[in-house]
């Protein structure tokens, strides 16, 4: 590193004691490596819970097994739309940074009391086989019922901080118009998905293991430990991180306030000349060229708050606003539809996540004669291959097709959204196959009406491997090429926001998953003796294959018009080629020549 690029300035950046960060002393893939631990420690904590929650609401809690699934979702889709809350606050008032560790602390609590509850009896239902037809098992209920409930819940409250402001400040660490940092940008994503395959595969077997073989205290517990030990981490690197300065106001207010102008300017004319849309002299603004966005032919409606009438000597923010604020507003209106069009594979993942643990309740869960494998652990089979493959994607994959295409990514990532998209749709189809091969099995032998885990079906839980590695490769491609391309998209004041498009969007999958399962119950009722196609707990006499096949092919649909979304798509041009304007702007930051030479 010379000493020209030793001293630039990070601008919008400062250090923890509030000094404007410099390169060589701040951020970086040093800094965000301890990012990147933290969000494996915190994965690590909760992936157990995301897969084994089910189980645990079904026989400790005893809520039957629709209930139990219904119940994670929420919980898992709560989070996930909160996630939007603590963007806003954290891009303007608390902080990025902040946000994180307020945020863990939260999930450390939650953590804690899922944890004693699960510790001392006298806190949860007496213990009862809920799968003997005979058995009257009590549902949790009253102050129990509450504790479990806020554990949960603090949890959701936690998680979504995390989910809200970590991944972008790992993505602070680094400025995409600098050619070496956008490289490393990119690579810091993929990896921030390594991350949660490694702290994963700690999870969906130590975790899981103990859970089923220690007990749930235990499991819990070491929930507890992993995301203390992600906060400390994440602490330790404060001296070294890029910190972004927060806006003091609400970039949503913002956006809003663009929409209400419009509508109240609605009968204005347009000037002739776009430059006569209101903005502010840019000697004024105390903030890089890049803050100030070039007016776009496009969304021309929202051009109207732009508009300045006859009254506008003092105008209201909610009458007229600036170009650069109506930009921002037709950049998080162009996302829409891509985010739209992801909601539906959440919708399969939720699907992985409850379902597909019950059918591998009924399994042969065998690794040896002596080792069985939890049918929560399933998982791991996708999370370990995104080991292997994530560093191969990276460092082969990536810079093969940067030296072909010219992308600092290899490919567009909406590319890479689509190959997740088709693949999602193929491990549905897969799974309902999988699901009648599993029934006929119990039919072939007079199982029907077998009890899980104590008379297991003689077919091995790992035919259910095939729709999990599938689905494995698709979250590869899908949700990391989301994040990058939501956060590269944005303009800096609403990067949190923006990657929270990625976390709305599982939220609405994961919320629509319990409708849909509802919704399926009530237009099925009389398929089954038990009230639906997904009704009751017994698995073998319902049609879960029906449920999977109508979701593959509701996401084969949601593909065909993602392509067309996706084709009308235009990328903002300085997420592509900013790199000489960039260093233009860093040699001004620079000390004059005479004190470079006196260095």
């Amino acid at each position: 590193m010379d000493l020209t690029e030793k001293y630039m300035l990070i601008e919008g950046k400062v250090d923890w004691k509030g000094r404007t960060a410099t390169k060589n002393k701040h951020g970086g893939m040093r800094a965000a490596i301890l990012v990147l631990a933290t969000f494996a420690f915190e994965n690590m904590a909760n992936l157990a819970l995301a897969v084994n929650l089910v189980t645990y609401f079904n026989t400790v809690m005893h809520y039957d097994i629709a209930d139990a699934a219904n119940h994670l979702t929420d919980f898992m889709g709560t989070g996930y739309i909160l996630s939007i809350v603590m963007a806003c606050l954290a891009d303007a008032y608390i902080g990025r940074f902040r946000t994180v560790l307020i945020a863990a602390f939260i999930e450390f609590v939650g953590l804690a009391l899922l944890t004693l509850q699960a510790h001392y009896p006298k806190l949860k239902p007496p213990l009862c086989n809920i799968f003997l037809p005979t058995s009257n098992c009590e549902k949790v209920n009253g102050g129990n019922a509450v504790l479990l409930f806020l554990a949960i819940y603090l949890l959701a409250v936690g998680g979504a901080g995390v989910k809200a402001a970590l991944p972008s400040h790992g993505a602070d660490q680094f400025d995409e118009k600098y050619p070496k940092e956008a490289t490393q940008m990119s690579t810091y994503f993929n990896w921030l998905l390594l991350g949660v395959a490694v702290g994963g595969s700690v999870s969906l077997t130590c975790f899981v293991w103990v859970q089923d073989n220690k007990g749930w205290d235990w499991g819990f517990g070491l929930s507890t430990i992993a995301m203390f030990l992600g906060a400390l981490i994440f602490v330790f690197g404060l001296p070294q991180y890029r910190i972004y300065v927060v806006q003091g106001s609400s970039a949503i207010t913002e956006i809003i306030q663009v929409y209400v102008a419009a509508i109240r300017n609605r009968k204005l004319q347009f000037p002739e000349d776009p430059s006569e849309l209101h903005e502010i002299p840019m000697d004024k603004e105390a903030a890089l060229q890049e803050e100030f966005l070039p007016h776009r032919d496009v969304y021309r409606w929202l051009d109207k708050a732009a508009i300045v009438s006859d009254d506008s000597e003092s105008p209201s923010p909610w009458k007229l606003c600036r170009v650069t604020q109506v930009e921002n507003a037709k950049i998080l209106l162009a996302m829409v539809p891509v985010f739209l069009c992801s909601i539906i594979m959440t919708l399969c993942l939720a699907q992985l996540q409850t379902w597909s643990v019950q059918q591998g309740v009924t399994m042969d869960i065998k690794l040896t004669k002596s080792f069985n494998m939890p049918p929560a652990s399933l998982p791991i089979i996708p999370v370990a291959f995104l080991v292997i493959m994530i560093p191969i994607y990276d460092q082969i994959f990536v810079p093969l097709m940067r030296k072909l295409t010219g992308i600092p990514t290899g490919i567009r990532y909406l590319q890479r959204v689509g190959v997740g998209l088709i693949l999602s749709s193929l491990s549905m189809a897969i799974a309902g196959v999988m699901e009648v091969k599993r029934k006929n099995v119990a039919k072939d032998h007079d199982m029907l009406d077998a009890i899980p885990l104590l008379q297991p079906l003689p077919i091995s839980v790992f035919w259910l491997s095939f729709q999990y590695f599938i689905f494995g490769i698709a979250d590869m491609f899908t949700y990391v090429g989301l994040l990058e391309f939501f956060y590269s998209q944005a303009p800096k004041p609403i990067k949190s926001i923006s990657s929270c498009f990625l976390w709305s969007s599982m939220a609405i999958g994961y919320f629509m998953s319990s409708i849909m399962v509802k919704i399926v119950n009530h237009a099925t009722k009389g398929a089954t003796k038990s009230g639906g196609w997904l009704a009751g707990n017994n698995i073998n006499r319902n049609h879960l294959e029906f449920f999977y096949w109508m979701l593959a092919i509701l996401s084969l649909i949601n593909f065909a018009v993602y392509l067309l979304v996706a084709m009308r798509y235009k990328y903002r041009p300085q997420s592509l080629d900013v790199e000489h304007e960039y260093e233009e702007h860093q040699l001004k930051t620079l000390k004059p020549s005479s004190t470079m030479e006196d260095l």
